[in-house]
């Protein structure tokens, strides 16, 4: 059988055959497209006054658009992630969704932080118009043609926003979405998957089967996978010491990139 690494080792850096991954494709080389640490390999770029981080297969016509947690692109593990997302065969753009002032890494050790203020600071009103600007970004200055949307903690609930009816993506992901509304489940008009904690307070197990019903209303094609062992946040920012939150957090992302292969 198989280890972990060595299955890994099959997901490997698509970009060299210049696609995404898929069932078929063999591997190029035995290094992971999963990148926990290291340096970010993407750019950044200003694009209507609106940060950009850009990386992956600039020929793709497939984009990622990659919607951080609360800690933006300014955290470490959110760009090597998007990298990852690129390694996979896709151009990926993470816009910085909170103008440069995201909260604070020691966000629970921070006692000036006010979160409530926060988020009032960057509500749908705030934060729509920005990844509005990330989507015309990617189709007129990128070339992209079909847009998918991954989103983590504040960004998964995002990743459902723009799955609304004309905001321009046609498959989306969410990691533990904090914040998602009822609503903004039911407008969907294209596929969703979603990556849960068993262990995320924020979404206890009530709230998720609520949100399975939900998916099922819409008609859209649907998965919500659950991760044992792992809390809020596994998707960027587990603890990979951990084998349950390592795992947790490279399978869900494998769960997007499946997503996307089949919707996209």
């Amino acid at each position: 059988m198989l280890g972990v690494n060595s299955l890994l080792a099959l997901w490997s850096i698509a970009a060299l055959t210049g696609g995404a991954l898929g069932q078929t494709d063999c591997p190029a080389t035995g290094t992971s497209i999963i990148a926990h640490s290291g340096d970010p390999v993407g750019k950044e770029q200003l694009y209507n006054d609106i940060n950009m981080y850009v990386t992956g297969n600039t020929s793709s016509d497939i984009g990622v658009l990659y919607l951080t947690d609360v800690f933006g692109i300014q955290l470490a593990e959110n760009k090597l992630l998007a990298d990852s997302f690129g390694r996979a065969g896709y151009l990926t753009v993470a816009p910085d969704m909170f103008n440069g002032t995201p909260a604070p890494g020691d966000i629970n050790g921070t006692p000036t932080f006010n979160t409530t203020k926060f988020l009032a600071e960057h509500s749908p009103e705030a934060t729509d118009p920005i990844i509005a600007t990330a989507i015309d970004f990617m189709r007129t200055e990128l070339g992209v043609s079909k847009i998918v949307a991954t989103g983590y903690c504040f960004g998964g609930r995002y990743a459902f926003r723009v799955l609304a009816e004309g905001k321009g993506v046609i498959a989306g992901f969410a990691a533990h979405p904090s914040l998602l509304e009822d609503g903004e489940i039911s407008a969907i008009t294209g596929p969703a998957s979603i990556a849960a904690a068993d262990g995320d307070d924020m979404t206890p197990a009530e709230r998720r089967s609520a949100i399975e019903a939900l998916l099922l209303e819409t008609g859209q094609p649907y998965s919500l996978a659950l991760y044992g062992g792992t809390k809020h946040g596994f998707g960027v920012r587990a603890n990979i010491t951990d084998p349950k939150q390592k795992f947790g957090k490279e399978e869900a992302f494998f769960q997007a990139i499946r997503w996307f292969n089949a919707w996209a």
